[in-house]
């Protein structure tokens, strides 16, 4: 099985949503801290994260945010 090694492009990006997941500590108990990046041809275009417990993942926040059809993005 091969195993596709994580890039600094990706490190990047995963760092960011680390990042934007942090702003809610304190809020999203018994959920875990989430940010999320959208990104679409080397582009951020889009980001979120789970403000609180009952509000919105924060997958759907970075796609309700996104400056551009998500088609195709990561």
């Amino acid at each position: 099985m091969s195993q596709t090694l994580a890039t600094s492009y990706d490190d990047r990006h995963l760092e960011r949503a680390i990042e934007l997941a942090q702003a809610a500590r304190g809020h999203t108990s018994p959920n875990p801290l989430v940010g999320c990046v959208v990104v679409k041809n080397g582009r951020t275009i889009g980001e979120g994260f789970h403000e609180a417990a009952g509000r919105p993942h924060a997958e759907r926040a970075a796609l309700a945010a996104c400056t551009e059809d998500p088609s195709g993005a990561t």
